[in-house]
């Protein structure tokens, strides 16, 4: 690499890692918020809630303003954002305001995930530089949710979670002041008119779908409120579909949601993120309700997780973009699969620890498989679309993740309380989280197969 590409490099990837961070900061210090901020019990998950639904909503949109706007000028924007939200929330004396810092936050990482993606595709070529940098963002991604776990520990113990939100600041001060001059951007030469109709759709439906299965977890999957969401979801999702096919400039064109590799590279992507991250949040219910572990050991103990994704990140070369997404799952959903014999007993730690880091390296492998394979073989022109749509995947699997594995949990426990019960329903979580994720895994690397592959996978021996 260059020095202005290594500089550019550390610049995209230092925003990713922060907007990951933020993910899951607030985690393990949500008790400690609500008590602050005077938040009652049922109302406290919307600290989550509504940093999700803006984050996965407005991603596709904003993935196709980068392309009509500018990449770089959506990033600096976006970024400028995430740092004023962050001094807001850090600043917040009611949870009206938490709640507002927590929206324009997902929307500030709705537009900057997206357009540094989109920007750092375009700075490497496709090939072995692509997906290094590729590589490093995903492994980097992964890491993120767990060093903020770690971070969010050990910041409310030791200073106070309003230092959760203060530590974007300089950080989002400094992308903002060296970005301009370090990134170069790239537009389609004609701008096309924003499809407004299908904007409005995608981001409506994806809203209701993130919402209604939040409601699922807190109130019921037969609740009118979760139906009501989800039907209305699904109908403007699929008139999101019907809507593209006819518009002139479509945010995602109908050629591109042909390719195989497109649809089930962002599958398994999608599969990967839902799995892993809700899996932290199962592992997190064991290792505090269970074994009464404090946040800050809870959030510890995910350290081995951050190792092994970097791992992973650092192995994915070795193979091509199929056998990556295959290995990957297969490694990750039997590594899963082994948590369902934790028991109550606290020598069970050393099962979770191994198994977190095995699992750590597959999710990784799955999830760069998943971005080289959705993003390649198209041209510049068409990076944000491609990009946008994959950072939606990402985005809807984080938000999506939790909520269906805590309505499992909620289904298997039903009125009972107490380290026997939480346990049980945890058990029950991971069997349908490793399912989940060998599944997912085995069909895209069979529809995969036979999909038009990257230079980078020539390897794989087709």
């Amino acid at each position: 690499m260059t020095g202005r590409q290594k500089l550019v490099l550390t610049l995209l990837l230092g925003s990713q890692f922060m907007i990951a961070v933020d993910f899951s900061i607030l985690n393990v210090a949500l008790p400690v918020v609500g008590e602050g901020l005077g938040f009652s019990l049922a109302h406290l998950q919307w600290i989550a809630t509504s940093f999700a639904l803006a984050a996965a909503g407005f991603t596709l949109l904003f993935g196709r303003v980068a392309d009509l706007v500018g990449r770089k000028n959506l990033f600096v924007g976006g970024m400028a954002v995430l740092g004023l939200s962050s001094a807001l929330g850090g600043l917040a004396t009611s949870p009206e305001v938490l709640l507002t810092a927590r929206v324009l936050q997902g929307l500030a990482t709705a537009a900057v995930t997206p357009a540094g993606l989109a920007l750092l595709t375009t700075a490497f070529r496709e090939g072995p530089l692509r997906e290094r940098a590729l590589g490093l963002n995903g492994a980097l991604m992964s890491a993120g949710f767990t060093a903020g776990a770690i971070l969010g520990g050990l910041l409310t113990d030791l200073l106070s979670w309003r230092w959760a939100f203060f530590v974007n600041v300089p950080v989002a001060a400094l992308v903002v002041a060296l970005a301009p001059s370090a990134i170069t951007d790239s537009r389609p030469e004609k701008r096309p008119r924003l499809d407004v109709p299908g904007a409005v759709t995608v981001t409506g439906g994806l809203l209701l779908l993130v919402l209604g299965l939040s409601q699922a977890a807190e109130t019921g999957w037969t609740a009118p409120v979760t139906l009501a969401a989800l039907a209305a979801g699904a109908a403007l999702l699929a008139a999101f579909v019907s809507i593209e096919r006819r518009a002139a400039a479509p945010l995602v064109p109908v050629h591109i949601l042909k390719r195989r590799s497109v649809v089930w590279g962002n599958t398994a992507g999608l599969i990967a993120f839902a799995t892993e991250t809700s899996l932290v949040f199962l592992l997190t219910l064991y290792l505090q309700e269970v074994l009464g572990y404090s946040a800050l050991a809870t959030g510890l103990a995910f350290g081995v997780l951050g190792v092994g994704t970097v791992v992973g990140g650092r192995a994915v070369g070795r193979f091509g973009n199929r056998r990556a997404i295959v290995l990957g799952g297969t490694v990750q959903a039997g590594a899963t699969l082994t948590l369902v014999a934790l028991g109550t007993s606290g020598a069970w730690i050393w099962l979770l620890l191994a198994a977190t880091f095995v699992g750590g390296v597959g999710n990784m492998l799955m999830i760069v498989g998943f971005m080289v394979t959705a993003t390649s073989g198209l041209p510049d022109a068409e990076q944000g679309r491609a990009t946008g749509l994959a950072t939606m995947t990402q985005q809807v699997g984080i938000a999506l993740g939790i909520p269906v594995m805590s309505a499992v949990v909620t289904a298997r426990t039903g009125a009972a309380t107490g380290p026997d019960a939480v346990l049980s329903g945890v058990s029950t979580a991971v069997l349908v989280n490793a399912a989940l994720v060998l599944l997912g895994a085995l069909l895209a690397g069979r529809f995969l197969t036979g999909a038009r592959h990257t230079k980078g996978a020539a390897h794989e021996g087709h």
